[in-house]
């Protein structure tokens, strides 16, 4: 006798044994085709759980075509979902400290030539727009709140960058008056 055993999003059609087979036996199977323990969850028919596993199917008046719903019970172990691994605070420092990294070892002796003789336009230009694309890319590195360290990393960076761009045009504002 097919019925159709209704499991979160799935529906599984199994075909029942003979009306005298005990509950358990029905219960056992499911558990091997779900991976939840026989214990862990609860089978619903018509409304009414079917507790009693030693009970023959036929107590239950399942018919051709019925639906059982299979239901976690408050004592199930949690089922693995398909939640987004947690982010690590580790490779969001790496991206801060590679970010400012770059900054000092291409931008900074650039800013500093710039600042012995703050005479080129076009340079102050190309200096202000890659600094202020440091600081988006900065900006957009979101570590999370719990992560102290991270924050700080980030907070230090970004003043650390800041601080060039504004030393960069003071020296241009100083050199027009």
């Amino acid at each position: 006798m097919p019925v159709t055993v209704k499991w979160a999003r799935e529906r599984i059609s199994f075909e029942l044994p003979s009306p005298d087979t005990p509950l358990s036996a029905i219960r056992a199977s499911l558990a091997d085709y779900t991976h939840i323990p026989q214990h862990a969850f609860k089978l619903v028919h018509a409304g009414a759980v079917m507790k009693d596993d030693a009970a023959p199917i036929s107590a239950y008046h399942l018919h051709p075509n019925s639906v059982i719903a299979l239901i976690g019970s408050a004592d199930a172990p949690p089922v693995a979902t398909a939640l987004p691994p947690l982010r690590a605070e580790q490779p969001v420092l790496n991206s801060i400290q590679a970010e400012l990294a770059q900054v000092r070892a291409t931008l900074a002796p650039a800013l500093a030539l710039f600042l012995a003789d703050p005479t080129h336009h076009k340079e102050h230009l190309r200096l202000g727009e890659l600094l202020l694309q440091a600081l988006i890319r900065l900006d957009s590195i979101a570590p999370e709140p719990a992560w102290e360290h991270a924050r700080r990393e980030r907070k230090d960076a970004v003043r650390e960058v800041q601080d060039m761009l504004d030393r960069l045009d003071d020296a241009w504002a100083a050199r027009t008056v």
